[in-house]
């Protein structure tokens, strides 16, 4: 998982290098800006914004060196006469001590028109104080407006664009669009998750000095290493049974999806459990799995139950793993089976906001769905919001893991019936792994319930934007997963 890192946490992990290990604060600051001009190609022009704190700092460090290099440097700032602190004043001092001077306009959309080559964003960085007002916001606004109209510039921003918070994956007001982007450490919340990361443009992780890994309370899920990959001589029962209860008169067709699903994440196993009044029609669709007519009782040799889809809303009494559409969840029943352990449960934002009784939808902010979550997400249970961005929380764990994958193509019936099956299918061999009397390794179960959001999405992409029939996931899905395990020798 990749850590996303809120400002309070990325300036602990600063602190740590710079009391707990020695480094001095400039050093950091010089390994950015060398790193970041990197980034920028030899022989043009270059208009350095310079603000009046650290993210200034790093800017005059970067046009000093650029200088050094023999670029035409020019650097900008919002004060005629503008002030320096901290660091930020060590590099005045290095970059006047070249020559150095320094440019200022009350009318930046006047002096952008002469610009050409690359601009370097350093005016707000981790310490942004949001909204900006004045002459700040007027420049953001102008650059943003040039960047958009095709401007003859590049513009890199150091650390992240101005105007974004980096602790938000929101954009509150007026905020750079930025076509790279110099990442300082480790990456930021608002260069992981949209809309905030959609300003970012490419971005490039920049090396520095740290001490140790971060600790983030949101991770970005990462592309699986081995998603599927049992020994050479598996048998069909080393992969997991995994039994479905769903399908009711009208509503077939969700049990079928919700097989497909299992089966191509690769249960070795898959038993349907519909109404007697749909059966065959289940039964015909997927041959490869067995179809019984739900007699009230969940079959011997199961290892997890998935229950919901297709209009079930009864849960059978059952001890083993459970994963739960929350079409089968009665309001306000959120808490309770967030509390069992080894349950998965999957609501989208309308579900979530019944089974957890707030009286509105979740919003389609991401920092609002991700703040929801965190309340609601404290015990052994694990939580799978559906929707752009989906988050996957719980496991007694306090961090959230976001998903990335995926397109407005899955925004149709039947998406989450198929990601419903694909979550128990790796239930079921999380549940095989563990061995009979293990103790859960609850943090192992979520993991693999991020894996199965992440190849949900990841086989929406393979068939790229528009429209898809959620059947058509599956050959995708095992694409997918070919292309992951290519090379990988089984055994």
């Amino acid at each position: 998982m990749i850590p996303l890192l809120t400002a309070a946490e990325m300036q602990a992990i600063e602190a740590k290098a710079i009391d707990g290990w020695g480094i001095p604060s400039i050093l950091l600051q010089e390994h950015a800006a060398l790193g970041a001009l990197k980034l920028i190609p030899e022989g043009c022009p270059i208009y350095v914004l310079a603000g009046p704190g650290n993210n200034g700092g790093d800017a005059l460090a970067l046009a000093r060196l650029a200088r050094l290099r023999g670029e035409r440097v020019e650097v900008w700032t919002l004060a005629a006469s503008p002030v320096w602190r901290g660091d930020a004043a060590l590099q005045a001092k290095l970059w006047e001590g070249l020559g150095g001077t320094y440019r200022h306009t009350l009318q930046p959309r006047e002096a952008v028109t002469t610009f050409a080559g690359w601009v370097v964003d350093g005016l707000f960085g981790l310490g942004t104080r949001l909204p900006l007002q004045d002459l700040a916001e007027a420049w953001v606004t102008v650059l943003h407006d040039a960047v958009q109209r095709g401007a003859a510039f590049q513009v890199l921003a150091l650390d992240l664009p101005s105007g974004l918070d980096p602790s938000s994956t929101d954009v509150a007001g007026p905020a750079i669009q930025a076509n790279h982007t110099a990442c300082f450490g480790h990456l930021k919340v608002c260069h992981g998750l949209r809309p905030a990361r959609s300003l970012c443009g490419a971005i490039t992780v920049i090396p520095i000095p740290l001490l140790g890994q971060p600790v983030a309370s949101i991770h970005l899920i990462e592309r699986p290493e081995k998603p599927f990959l049992g020994p050479w001589d598996s048998h069909k029962r080393d992969l997991g049974h995994v039994a479905i209860r769903a399908g009711t008169l009208g509503m077939s067709g969700a049990a079928v999806l919700a097989a497909l699903g299992a089966l191509r994440m690769g249960a070795g196993l898959v038993t349907v459990l519909p109404d007697e009044c749909v059966r065959s029609e289940v039964a015909v669709q997927i041959p490869e799995a067995m179809v019984r007519t739900w007699e009230g009782r969940v079959p011997e040799g199961i290892d997890v139950l998935l229950v919901g889809p297709g209009g079930v809303s009864e849960i059978p009494d059952w001890n083993g793993p459970l994963v739960l559409d929350a079409s089968a969840l009665k309001p306000g029943e959120g808490k309770r089976w967030m509390e069992r352990p080894e349950t998965v449960i999957t609501p989208h934002p309308g579900e979530f906001a019944r089974l957890f009784e707030h009286e509105q939808p979740l919003s389609h902010q991401t920092s609002e769905r991700l703040l929801r979550v965190r309340q609601v997400a404290n015990g052994p249970g694990i939580l799978a919001l559906k929707g752009a961005q989906s988050v996957v929380a719980g496991g007694n764990l306090t961090s959230l893991l976001v998903n990335t994958t995926g397109h407005r193509g899955l925004s149709t019936g039947g998406t989450g019936d198929f990601l419903a099956g694909m979550i128990a299918a790796k239930v079921g061999l999380w549940k095989k792994e563990r061995g009979q009397g293990a103790q859960p390794d609850l943090e192992r179960l979520r993991r693999g319930v991020a894996e199965a959001v992440w190849l949900h999405g990841a086989a929406a992409d393979q068939l790229g934007p528009g429209p898809l029939l959620v059947r058509e996931l599956g050959v995708s899905l095992t694409e997918v997963l070919r292309e992951l395990n290519a090379g990988i020798q089984h055994g």
